[in-house]
């Protein structure tokens, strides 16, 4: 009862022959729009073509065909290169390897996988409960899972290290099925898939590949759609990093990464696959699961998706392998000796293939062999019941068997496995229809025909009984000692134990001592230095270290000169696997850019996306790989979460650790580069990533602690965090110099850390404010302070806020603290303590938009102002930007003395008098005032 068909248009007149219409042509699995003006023309090529095939051969019809495709190029008609291949199996029969398995043995367990998979779902979706899931992508690609677990994922206890598999997040439900039967969950965790709170902790299942919320199971989050693709990539080439500096022998390990064809409509999917190319990473396989419909309809209906994929795999320089037709197909293309079926498969588009996977056999026959005759001979011993069964390559073990084999074998290119499957497949009500995706509910009856379609013993007594009692079916398991179980068994043994299967083997690293901060300590005497160069300064000595020098990962995006890192060139070197093979243009000079196959340095080109790719493989490595790895991201802080939010988002569900330095951050110290460059946000988008902890820090001493803390949080042991902490350090640092002061004596570390300490405390008397001032923005309090006190009589105390996303996280665990603990002690926020007993109002100021330093407002006791940088940035100099956005020292002054002036503190008139005096409506007014350093 397997259903799978390939068919054509409806019957009737060809394109061809209907002079205007849309000729009967797909190129490459891209359809052409070309009307054909004159049939009678196109036809007479044709047949001229065909007296030259008959007549002198294949191989001259071949030259020929060149020599015009050559002429037609130069003649700038557009006709593109030849990268696919026909629309059948790449590997043919005679090739396909001895299959060594039991497929007897492997189909039945596939049925009980099925089965649970599918009633895991619907019973998630019972009336009352109704939870969602996904039934379809599962059961159309079991075989491609299958043939994986039973013949080629390697476990982590296999001698080579395992394989790390990138599972498609939709098919999750199958996964969980196949966990049950091995006894790694059990029927009650089965019955609570997506209920992972009301039952208790560790009770339920989650949703998709949630590494975050089941940190024993799942190694990589993969259902935001097209991350998948990049990551794999960005992860098997970590891999090949690891093995050429010597940290860990991966020769024996492969990523596998299954994805479907609607996912590659994703910029992800496809915009990184020519670095796999060029790396030559052949121990990378895709599987793309090519049913041909996205999440509401066809993929490509007028077009081949195969063919597209295959064209632009190929283009990339990748090896292409396609499982398109069943073992039943080969005896017709044993028999199609002038080519007439190919041909039919060549030109039948994807729509119509889909309509073919719900029809009757003597539609299929009519509509897809009918249209000539030597097709409707070629299937005239077949019945329609026959011809209806036709299967898809994807559904076919051996052929999937042979692909898989293929790949692993292959040297010097990743390979993509491109397989034809039907969405649905083998569950009658669901097969091939475009609402799969929105049908999660199987009824009594769709169940009972599903049964019998996987011959499993389950009785209809059963079934009633099963929906009596829990209002869904019943899970299926053969019994531990039944033949399939034992097998599977056996068969994860051999291959190094259960796949998927997260564990953290790492050895705790020796983390550095006071020595490498006492630098950063001393401040800068009377020079100006950047806290980017502070942050890169620190990096320098971590990389000097003994005990994790080697577990550095600098990642940038072609941006290393503009941080100052060149000066790691010459010594640490840019990872290339092939080395350097050409002269330098600047190998004369000191720091010259240097490649090598045991480089250091992740040089990842204009692609954030990428750079996220290797620092979520590299923050994972100790789980993956046993490898503690300690990656720096440093990055333009716009291009940043901004860019690259869901990204950083998976990093926090791969549980990966790092650091993700946000460099030439704030509205408006990089104002030469205009409005896209001019970031006033980035921290609040982080603050919307729970694992991601940001500081904002003004010096360089405070850059040295909140590095320190960020490494000894993430890979040192406390007895809360035994092995380490599970989050990601996020550091907005600046590229514009700044004084730098020394560290303070008796600085209170703790406060620093979090989020608030006061730095200067004013003497006498008078009206006082606080101000407070995060990263850039202090000198700007600073200079406020020392304004007020000689122009105005105001006390300013000045007060450094490393970061305002920890205070506001500080006060709203309090507060839920104090909600679950009705009738004891309330706690209070941390910054409501730090401000409570100072004095007069409070102004904050930011180089970010007002919303970032009023996340506190709530807990800050007494008049709370707020200066921020709101608006789109935009191209001039510090000063005026900073006029313009009204957060320069001078409009802080108006706005301590207007907030004085609402308190009753001072003369209302002072007010105006200082607004009038510093024009702080007018940028036109510090035209003259110069900026120094800290460009692009």
């Amino acid at each position: 009862m397997v259903r799978v068909t390939s068919d054509s248009p409806a019957s009737g007149p060809t394109p061809a022959t209907r002079a205007g219409s849309a000729p009967s042509v797909i190129h490459e699995g891209l359809p052409t729009q070309l009307p054909d003006i004159d049939p009678d023309e196109t036809q007479d090529w044709i047949d001229s073509f065909d007296a030259l095939l008959d007549e002198r051969g294949r191989d001259r019809a071949r030259y020929v065909m060149l020599r015009l495709l050559e002429r037609a190029r130069e003649a700038q008609v557009g006709v593109p290169a030849l990268r696919s291949t026909d629309y059948i199996n790449t590997i043919p029969p005679e090739r396909e390897p001895w299959f060594p398995g039991d497929e007897e043995a492997e189909r039945r367990i596939r049925a009980f996988i099925r089965w649970n998979a599918a009633v895991m779902v619907s019973s998630a979706n019972r009336k009352g409960l109704e939870v969602g899931g996904h039934i379809a992508t599962y059961q159309s690609s079991a075989s491609l899972y299958e043939v994986g677990f039973n013949h080629f994922f390697r476990g982590k206890e296999h001698p080579g290290g395992g394989d790390q598999v990138f599972i498609q997040g939709h098919a999750s439900p199958g996964i969980y099925a196949r966990a049950f039967l091995e006894g790694r969950l059990n029927e009650q965790q089965l019955s609570r898939f997506r209920q992972e709170v009301q039952h208790g902790a560790g009770a339920g299942l989650s949703s998709y590949p949630h590494p975050r919320l089941m940190p024993e199971f799942w190694e990589f989050p993969t259902v935001s759609m097209g991350l998948t693709a990049i990551h794999s990539i960005y992860q098997a080439r970590f891999n090949r990093y690891l093995q050429n500096r010597g940290i860990k022998d991966t020769s024996q390990q492969r990523v596998w990464a299954f994805m479907g064809d609607g996912e590659m409509a994703e910029p992800e999917s496809l915009g990184a696959i020519r670095v796999a190319a060029r790396e030559e990473l052949d121990n990378l396989v895709w599987v793309v699961n090519c049913n041909l419909q996205q999440l509401d309809g066809p993929v490509t209906g007028n077009g081949k998706i195969i063919q597209e994929l295959e064209a632009n795999f190929r283009g990339a320089g990748w090896n292409v392998i396609k499982v398109v037709w069943g073992r039943e197909w080969d005896p017709l293309l044993a028999r199609d000796v002038d080519g007439v079926l190919v041909n039919r498969m060549n030109t039948t588009p994807d729509g119509a293939f889909q309509t073919y996977s719900v029809e009757s056999g003597d539609y299929i026959r009519e509509h897809f062999f009918g249209a000539d005759p030597r097709l409707r001979a070629m299937v005239e011993h077949m019945s329609d019941d026959q011809i209806r069964k036709l299967p898809r390559g994807g559904h076919d073990y051996r052929k999937v068997y042979a692909a898989f084999d293929a790949a692993t074998k292959h040297a010097g290119q990743p390979t993509v496995i491109l397989a034809k499957t039907i969405k649905g497949w083998t569950i009658e009500a669901l097969e091939g229809k475009n609402a799969t995706h929105q049908m999660k509910k199987l009824t009594k009856d769709d169940l009972r025909r599903y049964r019998d379609r996987l011959y499993l013993p389950i009785s209809d007594r059963d079934l009633d009984r099963a929906y009596e009692e829990t209002g869904a079916a019943p899970f299926f398991h053969p019994g531990q000692d039944s033949p399939e179980i034992q097998y599977m068994l056996e068969r994860r043994a051999q291959l190094g134990g259960s796949v998927p299967q997260r564990t953290d083997r790492a050895r705790m690293l020796t983390l550095p001592g006071d020595s490498v901060y006492a630098e950063l300590k001393k401040g800068a005497g009377n020079n100006k230095v950047a806290t980017t160069m502070a942050a890169v300064r620190l990096l320098k000595d971590w990389m000097k270290d003994p005990g994790i020098g080697s577990r550095i990962v600098p990642i940038a995006p072609d941006e290393y000169r503009t941080f100052g890192m060149d000066a790691m060139f010459p010594t640490a070197k840019v990872y290339n696997p092939g080395g350097q093979q050409y002269e330098g243009v600047d190998r004369k000079l000191l720091l010259a850019y240097k490649e090598s196959a045991q480089g250091q340095m992740l040089h990842e080109g204009i692609s954030e996306a990428g750079a996220m790719g290797s620092a979520i493989a590299a923050g994972s490595s100790y789980a993956t790989h046993g490898e503690p790895m300690i990656p720096f991201y440093i990055f333009y802080s716009m291009f940043g979460f901004q860019r690259t939010g869901d990204s950083i988002w998976a990093m926090a569900d791969q549980l990966s650790r790092g650091f993700l330095i946000g460099a030439t951050a704030g509205r408006t110290t990089l104002t030469g580069e205009g409005l896209q460059h001019a970031d006033g946000h980035s921290p609040l988008i982080a603050t919307t990533n729970p694992a991601v902890v940001h500081y904002d820090p003004a010096f360089a001493y405070e850059v040295g602690h909140i590095m320190r803390a960020g490494l000894e949080r993430m890979y040192g042991a406390t007895e809360e965090h035994p092995r380490g902490e599970d989050v990601i350090f996020y550091i907005t640092v600046y590229n514009e110099p700044v004084a730098q002061p020394a560290e303070p004596e008796g600085l209170d570390v703790e406060a620093l850390l979090k989020g608030l300490y006061r730095c200067s405390q004013a003497e006498g008397e008078g009206p006082r404010v606080q101000l407070l001032a995060s990263g850039v923005g202090f000198p700007w309090i600073a200079e406020a302070a020392q304004l007020l006190a000689d122009d105005w009589g105001v006390r300013a105390d000045t007060w450094s806020v490393t970061s305002w996303n920890e205070l506001a996280r500080d006060a709203v665990a309090a507060e839920e603290w104090n909600l679950l603990h009705a009738g004891e002690a309330h706690r209070t926020p941390y910054v409501t303590e730090a401000l409570g007993d100072a004095q007069g109002p409070v102004v904050a100021v930011s180089d970010y938009m007002a919303a970032v330093p009023l996340q506190i407002a709530r807990w800050v006791p007494g008049d709370y102002r707020v200066l921020g940088t709101d608006g789109f940035g935009f191209a001039d100099t510090r000063p005026a930007a900073r006029r313009y956005f009204h957060v320069d020292a001078q409009s802080v002054v108006v706005q301590a003395l207007a907030a004085l002036a609402d308190a009753g503190e001072i003369d209302p008139g002072r007010v105006k008098e200082a607004a009038d005096r510093y024009r702080i409506d007018d940028p036109t007014a510090v035209a003259g005032v110069m900026q120094e350093g800290g460009d692009a």
